[in-house]
C-alpha cells in the first residue's frame, strides 16, 4: 500500500473532485501528463482488424491475440468504467559524436533505464492509493505490454493527439512520451480529447527512409526501422537494409523532424538520462559481445529485450551502410545486402 488515506464511500465523493485528486496524486508520483477517459470500446476496432489482416503487423503475433480485450477495455477489466492515462517525458538532448563512422544509433527511449521498470511501480502506487481511498474499487495497470490500445485511449483522455507518424504528440512536450494507464471500476468524468494539430505538415512522412508511413496516420510496421531492428528476427530485405542507415536499435527519425519536438523540455527523471551521451554504440564493441556473458551496457535497459543475434545482425548492416556511404560520391546511403 502507498500510505494511509481516509477511506470514504465513492457515493460521498464528488466525481470532479475525485478526478482532480487523482490527477494531483499522479503528478506527485512523477507523471508529467495525466488525463481520464471512459472505458468504452474502441471506435477503430474494424480498422485495427483490417490493418492486421493486411499483414502490417509483421511478426508481432501478439497483436492478433486477445483482440476482444484490446478493443474493449471492459473485457480486460470486468466492470471497468474509466481509464487514467499518464505519460512521462523521457527527452534528454544528445551530445554530438566526435566520430560517427564506427558507431550505430539507438532510439532515445532505450538509452536510459528500462521505462517499464520506472513506470510500473508508480502506476501500482497510484492504483493502491485509489483502492485505499475508495473501498471496493478494482484496478488493472499497464505499460506497453497489456492488451490496451494505449495511443487511442491517451488521445481520448487529452494526453495528446495521434500524429501522422502514429506517435502521441503533446503541444508543449512533443512526442518524447512513454505511456501508461490504470483501468478502474470508478465512473469518473472524462477529459476532452486532444485536438489534432498536425495540420498540413508531412515532415515525418517525407523523412521516413523506408516509406513505412504509407499514408498519414497509417504505418506499415514491416517497413519501419524500429520494427526491423527489434521485432524482426530473420533476414532483412536488401533494399530495407540500405535504408536502415546507421540505426542499430530503433529509430527516431519521424520524431526528430517533428516541429513539436523542437522545444521539448528536458525530462525531470534523471534515470532516463542516456548512459551513452551521444546515443551511439561502438559497432566493433557490439560485435565482440558474447551470448551468456554479463553485459553492463545493456543491463537494466529496454534494449535487453532483443537477442544478441539480432543486435549483431543490425551492427553488421550498419557497418556495411557506413562503408558504402563513404565509398560513394555525395555520401549517399547505398550498401550491399548481407546474408544472415
Amino acid at each position: 500500500m502507498s500510505g494511509a488515506v481516509h477511506c470514504v464511500p465513492v457515493s460521498d465523493i464528488d466525481p470532479h473532485q475525485l478526478a482532480a485528486m487523482i490527477k494531483t496524486k499522479a503528478r506527485g508520483l512523477g507523471f508529467d501528463l495525466v488525463g481520464i477517459t471512459s472505458a468504452s470500446p474502441s471506435a477503430h476496432a474494424d480498422a485495427l482488424r483490417a490493418w492486421l489482416e493486411a499483414g502490417f503487423a509483421g511478426e508481432m503475433d501478439y497483436m492478433h491475440r486477445r483482440l476482444d480485450e484490446r478493443t474493449d477495455p471492459a473485457r480486460y477489466l470486468e466492470g471497468a468504467r474509466s481509464i487514467l492515462c499518464v505519460a512521462v517525458n523521457y527527452h534528454f538532448p544528445l551530445e554530438p559524436a566526435s566520430d560517427a563512422s564506427t558507431t550505430g544509433r539507438v532510439a532515445r527511449y532505450a538509452l536510459g533505464d528500462d521505462y517499464h521498470e520506472l513506470i510500473k511501480p508508480r502506476l501500482y502506487d497510484l492504483a493502491d492509493w485509489l483502492r485505499d481511498l475508495v473501498p471496493g474499487t478494482r484496478t488493472r495497470c499497464g505499460v506497453d505490454t497489456v492488451p490496451v490500445l494505449e495511443r487511442e485511449i491517451s488521445a481520448r483522455a487529452g494526453v495528446g493527439w495521434i500524429g501522422k507518424n502514429t506517435c502521441v504528440i503533446h503541444p508543449r512536450m512533443g512526442s518524447w512520451l512513454l505511456l501508461g494507464e490504470v483501468l478502474t471500476t470508478i465512473d469518473l468524468p472524462p477529459d476532452e480529447p486532444a485536438i489534432n494539430r498536425c495540420g498540413t505538415c508531412r515532415r515525418c512522412i517525407d523523412a521516413c527512409p523506408t516509406g513505412a508511413i504509407y499514408e498519414p496516420y497509417k504505418l506499415d510496421a514491416t517497413r519501419c526501422i524500429s520494427y526491423l531492428t527489434i521485432e524482426h528476427e530473420g533476414a532483412i530485405a536488401p533494399e530495407l537494409q540500405r535504408q536502415m542507415g546507421d540505426w542499430l536499435y530503433g529509430c527516431d527519425i519521424c520524431q526528430d523532424v517533428c516541429p513539436f519536438n523542437r522545444k521539448a523540455p528536458v525530462a525531470t527523471n534523471t534515470k532516463f538520462r542516456p548512459r551513452i551521451p551521444t546515443g551511439r554504440f561502438d559497432l566493433e564493441t557490439v560485435l565482440s559481445w558474447r551470448a551468456g556473458q554479463p553485459n553492463p551496457t545493456l543491463r537494466g535497459t529496454a534494449m535487453k529485450r532483443v537477442s544478441l543475434e539480432v543486435l549483431q545482425r543490425n551492427a553488421r548492416i550498419v557497418q556495411q551502410n557506413i562503408a558504402a556511404r563513404n565509398d560513394r560520391p555525395g555520401g549517399e546511403d547505398q550498401a550491399d545486402s548481407i546474408d544472415d
